[in-house]
């Protein structure tokens, strides 16, 4: 069997360079590549010795021979269990809503990038993996880039936007800190349109997803024959992002010696490439985000003081989604209304049943989980509504939980959908309220009649109407 250190990886793919290119990043993680060029390879490599040992699947979209989607389902017949990973070229979702149709686990968008491809085989293949409806995806829907597109009004939540927009109008340096899945990209990148270099160059570099030497290079550039194998001179980010803002997300994946010199070149203003003879002055707006507090990691050592000095001008905390479950209708909503916009998905609404699952939750994965659940449950539900049913994986770890939950995360106990996701008739809301509001101040007509806004006479009208016993 394979070890963590020896796994082995089967790609499908007849194009060598994209080969190369999966290995050696795969390899950063202790995969082997076994690459195969066709469907019937890859069918007889599974059924073999060798086949028993591979533990993830990568499948290229243009796969020679059968379809990717039939061939799909002929793998997932062979190993029901094997993570099945598609790549494919197009950015619409459409092709890889079919393949995950078809069994895929998850898709990759072309060309990959490490972070990405790592990220998704370590998702895929972990020990104690999630289950495959709480698992997140690797790619992310659009969005529009700016804060009316983030969606909440938690006072945390509501607090950090605040001061990410004023921060945004400004020039100083801004760490971002939370939990993955939060929303720090989305928020960093909202902070550069709005901001006055919006229109100057913008770039993500994710310091975890590439080894120490060319995160280096990229960063800072390097001169020809700076050491062995540069070939060419080559600007780096700082230097290219002059006049913009550079975003660099998970800083304190950066080593030590790199977070020491990037410290410098902010303090000075001056970058200077390895092996370059001077420096170019540079006006750089940095943006840097961390899943740890900063303070917690500049005290264990574990990130530089002096770039935390020079960094920390504006410190704004993204809140973990279990610290805003009022916001899970609302972002909800929001995310059907995106996924239903993209080729080969429908609008589908959602009854209060599914609503009860989703808030009785604590969303370990934040936003982007949540995000990823909706879509898979968006792309195997046929009927126009999500509803309990949707989720099944959800139901079956939750159980009654899911009743504690609406009445937690809402407190309401109004249903506003029924179970097939239409609107409750508007007498019948009207009732339920008129209840909750007797129980809640304990049958003082009064004081009831005062908080709905209107008269008493009014509500002992009502109250005869729907059939509202006042003992309710």
């Amino acid at each position: 069997m394979a070890t963590q250190e020896n796994r082995l990886l089967m790609l499908i793919d007849d194009e060598p360079a994209q080969s190369r290119l999966v290995s050696a990043l795969a390899a950063r993680e202790g995969w082997r590549t076994l690459t195969v060029e066709t469907s019937e390879a890859a069918l007889e490599t599974l059924a073999s010795p060798e086949g028993s040992d591979v533990q993830a699947i990568l499948l290229d979209q243009w796969v020679p021979g059968d379809a990717a989607c039939d061939l799909i389902r002929e793998l997932r017949e062979a190993r029901p269990d094997l993570p099945l990973l598609m790549l494919t070229a197009s950015t619409s979702p459409l092709l890889a809503v079919e393949a995950m149709r078809a069994g895929a686990t998850d898709y990759l968008i072309k060309p990959v990038g490490s972070d990405r491809l790592l990220q998704a085989l370590a998702s895929a293949t972990r020990a104690e993996r999630p289950r495959a409806e709480l698992q997140p995806m690797a790619e992310k829907l659009p969005h529009p880039l700016d804060f009316d597109a983030m969606v909440g009004t938690a006072a945390p939540f509501r607090t950090a936007l605040a001061k990410a927009a004023t921060a945004a109008r400004g020039h100083a340096h801004v760490l971002v800190e939370g939990e993955s899945g939060t929303g720090k990209d989305m928020l960093t990148r909202a902070m550069h349109a709005a901001s006055s270099r919006a229109k100057a160059p913008m770039r993500v570099v994710h310091c975890g997803g590439m080894p120490p030497a060319s995160l280096e290079s990229l960063l800072f550039g390097h001169e020809k024959g700076a050491f062995a194998g540069a070939f060419d001179r080559q600007t780096g980010l700082i230097e290219y992002c002059d006049g913009g803002t550079l975003i660099l997300d998970d800083i304190d994946r950066l080593p030590t010696t790199h977070q020491a010199r990037l410290a410098e070149t902010l303090a000075s203003g001056i970058v200077r490439p390895t092996g370059a003879a001077h420096g170019f002055k540079i006006d750089l707006r940095v943006i840097a985000t961390s899943d740890f507090a900063f303070d917690e990691l500049v005290a264990a050592g574990e990130f530089s003081q002096e770039l935390y000095d020079q960094l920390a001008a504006t410190r704004i905390r993204l809140p973990a989604l279990r610290e805003r479950l009022g916001d899970i209708p609302a972002l909800t909503r929001y995310f059907l209304a995106k996924i239903g916009e993209q080729p080969g998905l429908k609008h589908h609404s959602i009854a209060d049943s599914a609503l009860s699952l989703l808030e009785a939750y604590d969303w370990p994965g934040n936003v982007r989980q949540l995000q990823a659940v909706l879509f898979r449950a968006c792309v195997f539900e046929q009927r126009e509504a999500l509803t309990a049913h949707s989720f099944p994986q959800l139901a079956e770890m939750l159980g009654d939980l899911a009743d504690r939950g609406e009445s937690r995360a809402r407190g309401l106990g109004v249903l506003l959908y029924t179970d097939d996701g239409n609107v409750r008739p508007l007498e019948e809301i009207e009732a339920d309220i008129i209840r909750l509001a007797i129980g809640h101040y304990r049958g003082r007509m009064t004081e009831v009649a005062r908080r709905l806004g209107i008269g008493r006479s009014t509500l002992y009208r009502k109250l005869s109407e729907l059939g509202i016993d006042n003992a309710a």
